[in-house]
């Protein structure tokens, strides 16, 4: 097979529910823009089984996207599963964990989920609330509880907790109070910059690069600082782990939200699904072998316009398949 476009995926993106109770303003679910291409759905627990039925050579998959992984009804028996399998999951994109049964949060810590990051942007309602429209600090906060409680019951050092914070303009001075909470509920804590420059900008740059240790106090600055975007590194995403819609489509990464690539990991199979014309073709222009064209949704992508603009195409071998050095 050739290492350059095509691939047998061990690691692959398998959204468990693109459904979401909060309105974060931002958000493609929200506006509605993500509606037509990944739709409203869930994993359903038959065709999860299928997929790790017919493809064993898959060891980890990543659960989150643009939804809510706590609406997916099924999700202890995927979890169940997938530990039976021997197949290793995380939650890494997100979570708001604001309404989650206990019996799944048990399943959680029961069935070792490896790692979740937690979606909380702010220490106190208001301020939660400004940006998780519909959100409830104190409920995830309590989840966090109760995850921690049957992570001592079990004596399982999973899943890992990592409180994400993105920084806005209206958040910034919550940064130090978010992070010691973080620290008494034995989470990482991670400053995200923000994706949209228009809501809420941060208001002091300077003290948020203080807050933070970053270099950076917005996506803009760190362009200007690395030469590079700031999830610069999701383009590897095609080869190491594609990403998976809830009802099989390829949507190739996790920021692709607009475009389709053709095939469908339950109806064509994964190998098939990940190695469609389409893809393929993808691969190559982010290795800079082929130019851009119309219908492949990277040619309409900003991270791709920026490595066209600069000539900074990805850089693969055979044994590493994809490489994206200084990607954050």
């Amino acid at each position: 097979m050739d290492p350059v476009d095509r691939i047998t995926p061990v690691r692959i993106r398998l959204e468990a529910s693109s459904a979401c109770q909060l309105r974060c303003p931002s958000c493609p679910t929200t506006t509605g823009d993500a509606a037509a291409t990944v739709g409203k759905g869930w994993l359903k627990f038959a065709q999860f089984r299928q997929l790790l039925d017919a493809n064993p050579q898959l060891r980890e998959i990543e659960l989150s996207n643009y939804g809510e992984i706590f609406l997916n009804p099924e999700l202890a028996d995927i979890l169940a599963y997938a530990q039976a399998r021997g197949i290793a999951l995380f939650c890494d994109n997100g979570a708001n964990l604001n309404d989650a049964p206990e019996a799944v949060l048990e399943a959680l810590v029961r069935h070792g989920l490896r790692s979740m990051l937690c979606s909380i942007d702010g220490a106190t309602q208001e301020v939660y609330a400004t940006y998780r429209v519909r959100g409830t600090l104190a409920a995830v906060l309590a989840n966090i509880r109760r995850i921690n409680a049957f992570k001592q019951q079990y004596a399982s050092p999973w899943p890992e907790l990592t409180w994400q914070f993105v920084a806005f303009g209206h958040n910034q001075h919550e940064i130090p109070a978010a992070r010691a909470l973080a620290a008494e509920l034995g989470m990482k804590f991670f400053v995200k910059l923000s994706w949209d420059a228009d809501f809420s900008p941060v208001r002091d740059a300077a003290a948020l690069r203080r807050d933070t240790g970053m270099p950076a106090a917005s996506r803009d600055e760190f362009r200007t600082l690395h030469g590079m975007e700031y999830m610069h590194g999701i383009c590897t995403q095609l080869w190491l782990e594609p990403q998976v819609n809830w009802d099989g489509k390829v949507l190739g990464c996790c920021r692709n939200f607009w475009g389709e690539f053709g095939g469908n990991a339950f109806s064509d199979g994964l190998e098939a699904a990940v190695n469609t014309e389409a893809i393929r073709y993808a691969r190559r222009m982010l290795l800079g072998l082929e130019p851009a064209r119309d219908g492949i949704p990277c040619t309409t992508c900003d991270l791709y316009r920026h490595r066209e603009r600069r000539g900074d195409w990805i850089r693969i071998t055979a044994a590493a398949p994809a490489t994206a050095p200084g990607t954050p």
